[in-house]
């Protein structure tokens, strides 16, 4: 079955313009958030007070996990796209996220630790069902929104700006609910709370499914036997991932040579077979892709190191910190409709800058946003609590780096493969995501204190954000420096249209790294 053959997506009634499929993947797709985010705002917490982890082992946990939850798209996108399809792989991705958050909130003994505690083997085994499950649901929810759309409709932009609400609705709730719960209650109320909102989303999609109008079928009639297989590929990615979770040195190992490979294979291919236009562009998006990883290194210290810090650091007024997880996805919402105004208004006249001078500016947010925590830090003193205002202002300063960036390298990633390698540049930007999210861990483990007092152990992390802004803002800097080169090699003036595009291009940037890249 084929989404030609298909109804138009408005042959079951529409909801405030837009066809009822679209409010299925919604409200889907926001439990699936609130249960992700509200999981996330509390995980550094739980590997350091109830595993008893030290900070920097915590750190690179912490960082090998996202890591793994953002490369698993690409094999889950990968297996939809080649056989299942994606309705069916958001189903067994929800199946995996719900059993994952449900096996999170078996704890064991409160403040029994790590060593020789059988109840950690159980842990690893919810952070790979949830990576697994990540990979399956979210390389392919989005996809079907744009399926439920003729490629010409004008509101498949508005259609995607209120599924990635949605995505944010859920992702600052999760944090705000789970996070206070969690901190106040218990770790398995919160985590339990997480799954439930899982569970939740799970119902809504199997009930919802007959409004999706047979969209995300099988690229071809689909045999048992394969089917099947699939699911067992799946399971065996669980425990793949179950073991390198728990290795996860080996991760960065993996996803550096990988990482490498895939851009030397990139390159070689552009050298070898391009003629020098494509090529040039594809030297361009290497070189924001290679960008973007120091971006996400810094960024993603919000639910690690940062998090810590506003724990241990900054006078909260008695909010539990990892209700502040919510501030970035709140900020988006606020801001996100302002930044699409003011590109396009720049555009009108003639004055957008370039996406690299874009994602120059993006990193450079992201290292002033660590100096004004390290200046807010410095100008109280070490025996007096950071106000709580910085935290605000770095979230605020890496919320608008990350608009700067997101939305920005997805689309230049669609504008400048050319259509045959569109998925294979897709690939690499996902995997510049998950290996900017390893590189977090490394710096967050780099800010560990452990057996310090509280003002030396305040002081190392100040040390380090002081060093990684600074590098940042020079970096970003240089990139500022050299977009007109970069800019010249996208040859912007010879660029056509074609029908080829990657699914979700319209959404990117409502969410830290969040993109579809399948091709319909």
């Amino acid at each position: 079955m084929t989404t030609q053959a298909l109804p138009h997506g408005d042959s079951a009634g529409t909801f405030l313009g837009h066809p009822k499929g679209l409010f299925v993947l919604f409200f889907a797709e926001m439990w699936e958030r609130f249960s992700y985010y509200g999981m996330r705002a509390l995980l550094i917490f739980y590997l350091t007070k109830h595993w008893l982890f030290s900070d920097g082992e915590s750190g690179i946990i912490y960082g090998a996990y996202t890591a793994l939850v953002y490369i698993m798209p690409v094999i889950g996108g990968y297996l939809a796209d080649k056989y299942i399809g994606q309705r069916k792989a958001v189903l067994f991705g929800a199946v995996l996220l719900t059993l994952g958050h449900f096996f999170m909130a078996f704890e064991g003994e409160p403040a029994f630790g790590h060593d020789n505690n059988p109840m950690l083997y159980v842990f690893w085994f919810a952070l790979a069902l949830i990576i697994v499950g990540s990979g399956f649901l979210k390389a392919n929810i989005s996809v079907i929104v744009g399926q439920l759309y003729p490629r010409t409709d004008i509101r498949r932009d508005p259609a995607y700006t209120i599924f990635y609400m949605g995505i944010n609705i859920g992702a600052a709730a999760g944090s705000l609910l789970c996070g206070y719960i969690g901190e106040t209650y218990g770790w398995a109320y919160g985590f339990g709370l997480a799954g439930i909102g899982m569970l939740a989303g799970l119902i809504v999609f199997i009930w919802g499914t007959p409004l999706l109008l047979g969209r995300g079928e099988p690229p071809k009639p689909l045999a048992k036997s394969t089917e099947w297989g699939m699911y067992a590929a799946g399971f065996g990615m669980v425990g793949v991932s179950w073991l390198a979770i728990q290795y996860q040195d080996v991760v960065g190992y993996v996803l550096g040579g990988f990482g490498g490979a895939l851009v030397l294979y990139v390159l070689f291919t552009a050298v070898a077979k391009l003629p020098s236009e494509e090529r040039d562009r594809i030297f361009a998006a290497m070189f924001l892709i290679l960008t973007s990883i120091v971006f996400w290194a810094l960024f993603e210290q919000a639910g690690s190191s940062l998090n810590l810090f506003t724990d241990r650091h900054v006078d909260r007024g008695g909010v539990p910190a990892s209700v502040f997880q919510s501030i970035n996805a709140i900020y988006i919402i606020l801001l996100a409709p302002v930044f699409a105004i003011l590109w396009q208004l720049l555009g009108q006249r003639g004055l957008e800058p370039s996406a690299p001078l874009k994602f120059g500016l993006g990193v450079v947010q992201v290292g002033l946003g660590f100096l004004v925590l390290v200046w807010g830090s410095q100008a109280v003193g070490p025996e007096i609590a950071v106000p709580v205002v910085f935290i605000f202002l770095i979230y605020l300063l890496h919320t608008t780096g990350e608009l700067c960036l997101s939305p920005v390298g997805l689309s230049a990633m669609n504008r400048l493969a050319p259509a045959h390698m569109a998925s294979l540049i897709m690939g690499v930007w996902f995997f510049a995501s998950a290996l900017g999210n390893f590189a977090a861990g490394k710096i967050a483990q780099a800010t560990g204190g452990d057996g310090l007092t509280e003002e030396a152990g305040r002081q190392v992390v100040i040390d380090v954000y002081n060093t990684v802004g600074m590098y940042a803002v020079g970096i970003g800097i240089a990139v500022m420096v050299v977009s007109p080169l970069i800019k010249k090699l996208m040859h912007l003036d010879t660029l056509t249209d074609d029908d080829e595009h990657i699914e979700g291009e319209a959404e990117a940037g409502f969410e830290a790294g969040e993109a579809g890249f399948s091709k319909s």
